[in-house]
């Protein structure tokens, strides 16, 4: 299959919503967007299908002297889940991982400030929880949100992305119920690569489509 360029994420949460317009989608399903660059595809999929948009507040845990090498994530609980192969062969010590992870918490901290007046927090459990990223790279992020999301007590789990490595279907509908993956080429390089528009996505425009969905979901349902 010849290689997609989405326009811009807008784009891409459309294709996705259309693929999941497709299967049994339940009228109160959870769209999760992991920020910054989910929210936006994640916004396109909620407003689609008339559901209810949050985030996930994940970060990355970059390798220090490699910062596009993720050697895991963390996320509000602090507690830093690793890639224990990945930190030994490259010797990252205890010391360096925890400054890491004080650097992403800030940065969770911050978020959280800022999102949650805009979103206040949904109810997981027992419901269908649709996981949206702008592309899979190393998959550190997007194996928290799964392990979390499970813990939260989700019914059922979508993973809905763009773009990922060759095998990311094959991987992870051995850990949720089903995976979509528009793109996953055997020559993948990084996420950008699949979008003619990958700008940086700003706090601003977060905030912006996470009360957009919020207030478009209350409207409807008064």
């Amino acid at each position: 299959m010849a290689e997609l360029r989405f326009k811009d994420r807008k784009d891409a949460g459309a294709r996705l919503a259309e693929q999941l317009a497709t299967m049994a989608i339940e009228p109160n399903a959870l769209v999760l967007g992991l920020p910054r660059g989910g929210i936006p595809v994640g916004y396109e999929i909620a407003r689609t299908l008339h559901l209810q948009l949050d985030f996930l507040n994940i970060r990355k845990l970059e390798v220090p002297w490699q910062p596009e090498v993720a050697m895991g994530a963390v996320g509000e609980d602090g507690i830093p889940h690793l890639n224990s192969e990945l930190v030994r062969s490259l010797a990252i010590t205890s010391d360096q991982i925890k400054r890491v992870r004080d650097l992403e918490l800030s940065v969770i901290s911050e978020r959280k400030k800022a999102y949650r007046g805009y979103a206040p927090r949904a109810d997981i459990q027992g419901r269908q929880v649709i996981l949206v990223d702008d592309g899979i790279a190393t998959g550190a992020t997007m194996d928290l949100a799964i392990e979390i999301v499970r813990n939260a007590g989700a019914r059922s789990l979508i993973i809905a992305i763009p773009a990922g490595p060759e095998g990311t279907t094959a991987k992870y509908e051995d850990m949720v119920d089903h995976c979509i993956c528009l793109q996953e080429p055997a020559d993948f390089n990084y996420v950008g690569q699949f979008y003619r528009n990958f700008y940086p996505v700003t706090d601003e425009e977060v905030c912006e489509l996470l009360g957009a969905s919020f207030h478009a979901l209350n409207e409807g349902a008064s």
